[in-house]
C-alpha cells in the first residue's frame, strides 16, 4: 500500500478519536462504502439508534472517509468523500437507507436504500436488500440498480410500473441535485449479496461478497481493466469494544484495509460530583474574603454559588408571605435539573427561618426563560431531589423590579482566556483537509447585565492553507464566502471578532439580542435577532436583520467594498419524538439571493448533538457551481468526558462538503437564540430528572 499524506492524516484523526471518545459496541459495521454493510456491498443491519460511525477504507481503487449516522432506529445516513488512487479526482456523495421490515424468527430484515442520493451519480445505485442471521451465520441478498445491477442479470421489475424506468441517465454533472428521475431506473437489474460468519471464541468475523459493480469509471479513467471477478473476501477483527479492522481481497485483484469507530452519541455522561467545600455556614470569619459579612444571608449564599459553578444576580425577600425570589444563572451544569438540585441546596443553608418556598427565576446566557417555584427542602418531609420535583411548578419567567439585594460584581468586569485551538477546512475539492493550529486570545468586558464587549485573537502557530490548489474563486455569485482560502492565508493572524453584545427579555418569551463591530472572519456589522417563544409551547418563532461589510483578507479592521443587508423570519419546533429540533429560516443571504434554509439537529440527554441542514435559494444550480446547492452537518460533542467534571462546555462544528456563495448567512449571528436557549427551555426542563448531582 503506497504511503500518502492523506492516509496517514487519515490514521491520526481516527486515532485522535479513539483515545478521547468512549466507543461502545454495534448491531452493524461500516462496509468500504460507510453505511453497514459487508465490504463494498450493503446489507439490511442498521447501526444502534444514536450511533456516529467514523470510517476510513483504502484499496488499489480509492480511499474514502465517511460519516454514518444513525438518526432514527429506523433511518441510517452516510457521507462519504472518496479519492481515486490511480487518478486525480476527489468526490462527495451521501446514502441513505431505511429499514421497512425488522427480523423475526422466520422473516429477514430488509431495507431499502439509495446510494450517491445527493451527488455527482458516479456511485449512482438503488438497492432493496434482506438479511437473516441463523447462528453464527448473516446471510444477505439484495436486488441492485445502476452501479449495483452490475451484469444486468433480469428485467427490471418497476417497468411494468411506469415507462420512466426504462432509462437511466449517464452524466454525472455537477453534483447536489435529487436525480429523482433515475432512482430504481434502467433496463435491467442485478443481484447482490453474501455470507457473515462470526466465530464463536474470537471477535473476528469472516467474509464473502459477491459485487456485480464493474467500475466502470474507475478504470475507465485510471486505463485499467475492470475487475476480474464479481467475489471478495475478507475478515473483521473488533480488538476491543467500538473498534473494526478489517482487511480484504477484493474481485481477485487489490488488498483492502478499513478501521471504524463507532460513537454513541446517546451514551448517558457521568455525574461528577461537584467539588468539595465547606459552606460559610461552617467557617470561621478569618477564613473567609473581606467582603463577605456573615450576618449577611445574601452575602454568604452568592460566595457559595459562585463556588460551587452557579450565579446569584438578585433577590428579593417577602418576609409576610413566607418566601424570596432568586434570580440565578448556571456556569457549570449540563442539566439545569443538576443546577436547580444545587441552587436549593445552597439556598436553604443561608435563607432566613421564615422562607417557605423559593421562586428561582432562570436566567440562561442573559435572558428570563422561566419560573421554579418549589418548596424549601428543610420544611418539607423529604429533600430528596425526586419527591422535591414533584411538588415543583414552572412558570412563566417573572420580571421583578427593583430587587432588595443585587450582585454589583458583573458591571466593567474583565474576563480574558487563552487556549490552543484549530480551524479545520475539510473536504477540499483537492485534498480531505486543510489545518490551522493557534493560539486564541479571547476577551469578555460586562458593561452591565445586559451588554458586555466580546473578542477574539487569533495568533497563528502553523497551518497548511498556503497548499490549496484553489485559491481563487470563479464563483459567478458575489464572493461572500468562497474567497475564505484568501482569508486563511492572508490572514492567519488577526481579529477574529470583536463586537458590542446585548441580550435580555422583553417580556414574558420574548427575547433580543443586538450587536455590532466585528462579526466574524469575514464581516463587521450591525444586527438584531427576536425570539417569541409562548411559554410552554413547543413552536417559536424569530426575526433577524443584519447590515455587514466585507471585511479585508488580512484580518485587520480594514474592509472591502461589498456591503449588503440579510434579513430572515424563522419558525421553530421542537418535536415530541426523539428530541428533534427542526428550524426553518426564510429570506435574504449574503449574496442577496433569496430563499430559505431548511435544520434539522437531534439533542441526546448527554448534551451530543448530531444536525443537517440545506438551503435552497432562487441561485439556479448552474450558476450556485459544484454542489448545486449549500447543505452539511452540525456536530456538537459535550466536554464533561473529556474534562471528567461537570462542565457546559463543548465542541462544536459545522461540516460543509463544499463552500460557495448562494445560500450563506453570518456565522453566529443569524437565527442563534433558539439554540442558545434550548437547554433552559421548558420541554427540556420539565422532561429531565434529577440525577443526584447536588
Amino acid at each position: 500500500m503506497p504511503d500518502s499524506p492523506c492516509l496517514r492524516r487519515a490514521f491520526s484523526l481516527i486515532g485522535y478519536f479513539l483515545a478521547t471518545i468512549l466507543v461502545t459496541a454495534s448491531a452493524g459495521w461500516a462496509s468500504d462504502y460507510g453505511t453497514t454493510g459487508l465490504i463494498d456491498t450493503p446489507t439490511a443491519r442498521m447501526h444502534q439508534d444514536g450511533e456516529l460511525a467514523l470510517s476510513f477504507a483504502y484499496d488499489g481503487r480509492q480511499q474514502a472517509y465517511m460519516f454514518t449516522y444513525q438518526a432514527f432506529p429506523w433511518l441510517e445516513g452516510t457521507f462519504r468523500y472518496s479519492g481515486f488512487e490511480r487518478f486525480f479526482n476527489w468526490d462527495r456523495n451521501y446514502e441513505i437507507k431505511a429499514r421497512i421490515l425488522e427480523e423475526s424468527y422466520y422473516l429477514p430484515q430488509i431495507s431499502i436504500g439509495i446510494r450517491d442520493a445527493v451527488g455527482t451519480g458516479l456511485f449512482g445505485s438503488e438497492y432493496v436488500v434482506a438479511s437473516k442471521q441463523i447462528g453464527q451465520w448473516d446471510a444477505h441478498l439484495g436486488v441492485g440498480w445502476g452501479r449495483l445491477a452490475g451484469d444486468e442479470l433480469f428485467d427490471n421489475p418497476l417497468s411494468m410500473i411506469s415507462g420512466r424506468f426504462d432509462t437511466r441517465n449517464a452524466d454525472s454533472g455537477v453534483g447536489g441535485e435529487l436525480a429523482l428521475d433515475d432512482f430504481f431506473s434502467g433496463e435491467q437489474v442485478g443481484l447482490f449479496g453474501g455470507l457473515e460468519y462470526q466465530m464463536a471464541s474470537y471477535p473476528v468475523k469472516l467474509i464473502a461478497e459477491y459485487n456485480p459493480d464493474r467500475y466502470d469509471y474507475d478504470f475507465a479513467k485510471a486505463q485499467q481493466p475492470t475487475p476480474s471477478s464479481p467475489v471478495s473476501v475478507g475478515a473483521e477483527w473488533e480488538p476491543f469494544p467500538g473498534v473494526k479492522l478489517a482487511v480484504s481481497y477484493q474481485h481477485g485483484d487489490d488488498f483492502g484495509v478499513s478501521i471504524t469507530s463507532i460513537l454513541d452519541s446517546s451514551q448517558p455522561t457521568p455525574v461528577y460530583p461537584a467539588p468539595i467545600f465547606q459552606s460559610t455556614v461552617d467557617v470561621t470569619d478569618e477564613l473567609l474574603p473581606a467582603q463577605i459579612k456573615r450576618q449577611k444571608w445574601y452575602d454568604r449564599l452568592l460566595y457559595d454559588m459562585e463556588r460551587a459553578g452557579l450565579v446569584l444576580v438578585s433577590a428579593t425577600l417577602y418576609e409576610r408571605d413566607g418566601y424570596v425570589q432568586l434570580v440565578v444563572g448556571n456556569l457549570e451544569y449540563a442539566q439545569w435539573r443538576d443546577a436547580l438540585d444545587r441552587i436549593r441546596s445552597l439556598a436553604d443553608l443561608h435563607l432566613p427561618p421564615y422562607v417557605r418556598t423559593m421562586q428561582l427565576i432562570i436566567e440562561e446566557a442573559g435572558h428570563r426563560v422561566h419560573t421554579i417555584v418549589t418548596p424549601r427542602p428543610s420544611t418539607f418531609y423529604s429533600a430528596e431531589p425526586e419527591i422535591l420535583a414533584r411538588y415543583e411548578s414552572v412558570l412563566p419567567p417573572r420580571m421583578p423590579g427593583k430587587p432588595q439585594f443585587d450582585t454589583g460584581f458583573f458591571t466593567n468586569r474583565i474576563n480574558m482566556d487563552f487556549n490552543l485551538d484549530n480551524r479545520l477546512q475539510l473536504f477540499d475539492p483537492d485534498d480531505p483537509a486543510r489545518y490551522q493550529i493557534y493560539l486564541n486570545a479571547g476577551l469578555n468586558y460586562t458593561l452591565n447585565k445586559s451588554w458586555s464587549i466580546q473578542g477574539n485573537y487569533r495568533f497563528d502557530i502553523t497551518n497548511n492553507f498556503d497548499e490549496s490548489r484553489r485559491k481563487t474563486s470563479n464563483s459567478q455569485l458575489p464572493k461572500v464566502r468562497s474567497d475564505i482560502v484568501k482569508y486563511l492565508i492572508e490572514g492567519e493572524s488577526g481579529v477574529e471578532s470583536l463586537y458590542l453584545d446585548g441580550r435580555g427579555s422583553l417580556a414574558s418569551g420574548l427575547h433580543y439580542r443586538a450587536y455590532a463591530g466585528v462579526l466574524e472572519t469575514m464581516y463587521s456589522g450591525v444586527g438584531v435577532e427576536l425570539l417569541y417563544q409562548p411559554f410552554q409551547s413547543r413552536l417559536a418563532y424569530g426575526l433577524s436583520a443584519n447590515r455587514v461589510r466585507q471585511r479585508d483578507f488580512d484580518g485587520g479592521l480594514d474592509h472591502l467594498d461589498y456591503e449588503v443587508t440579510t434579513a430572515f423570519v424563522s419558525a421553530y419546533w421542537a418535536s415530541p419524538f426523539y428530541n428533534y429540533d427542526i428550524a426553518v429560516h426564510a429570506g435574504q443571504y449574503l449574496a442577496e439571493d433569496v430563499g430559505g434554509t431548511f435544520e434539522v439537529r437531534r439533542t441526546f440527554d448527554n448534551g451530543w448533538q448530531v444536525g443537517v441542514w440545506a438551503t435552497f435559494t432562487d441561485v439556479p444550480a448552474e450558476v450556485f457551481g459544484e454542489g448545486s446547492f449549500d447543505k452539511g452537518f452540525f456536530f456538537r460533542v459535550p466536554l464533561n468526558t473529556v474534562f471528567n467534571r461537570n462542565t457546559r462546555g463543548a465542541f462544536a462544528t459545522r461540516i460543509r462538503p463544499i463552500q460557495r456563495d448562494g445560500g450563506q448567512r453570518l456565522e453566529n449571528h443569524s437565527g442563534t437564540l433558539w439554540w442558545d436557549l434550548r437547554e433552559a427551555r421548558y420541554d427540556v426542563f420539565v422532561n429531565s430528572s434529577p440525577r443526584g448531582s447536588r
